[in-house]
């Protein structure tokens, strides 16, 4: 797998990859996710959550996460499963409400962000960016 991440920095100056994922009604949807090394944990804002409750797997563990404003907050566990490039991915996800955080992106691009991609995902599936080219490959390439 390659993928050239110039869209999303064209639009918004953040690496953006979408997804798709299969809401609780049996729709497939497209998410847009931030790919962000600085960040521990993946995440799905609450508000893309609440349509997919039923798709998604509730995990029984709580977990804790500091939000872009510098706050610790409690989560609900997620496991997840997307396709991306014609691959099918499962990964665990911290639900959190921060819609306030990227209303502002979405206020200035047009473009909404769904979650993030942390370091974690990009370690399990060894992803590899790179900054030079602008891409992301993973291991087989």
């Amino acid at each position: 797998m390659e993928f050239p991440l110039y869209w999303g920095l064209q639009k918004t100056g953040l690496p953006l990859i979408v997804v798709t994922c299969t809401d609780d009604a049996g729709t497939a949807r497209d998410l847009c996710l931030l790919i962000d090394t600085g960040s521990t944990n993946n995440i799905l804002f609450s508000f893309v959550y609440e349509h997919f409750q039923k798709s998604f797997k509730s995990l029984d563990e709580q977990g804790s996460i500091m939000g872009f404003e510098g706050q610790q907050h409690g989560t609900p566990q997620i496991e997840a499963t997307f396709d991306f490039e014609g691959q099918s991915y499962i990964s665990t996800f911290s639900v959190l409400d921060i819609f306030d955080g990227m209303k502002y992106i979405q206020e200035e691009t047009g473009i909404q962000i769904h979650g993030v991609l942390g370091i974690h995902f990009l370690v399990d599936y060894e992803w590899i960016i790179d900054f030079k080219q602008l891409k992301i490959s993973d291991s087989n390439e």
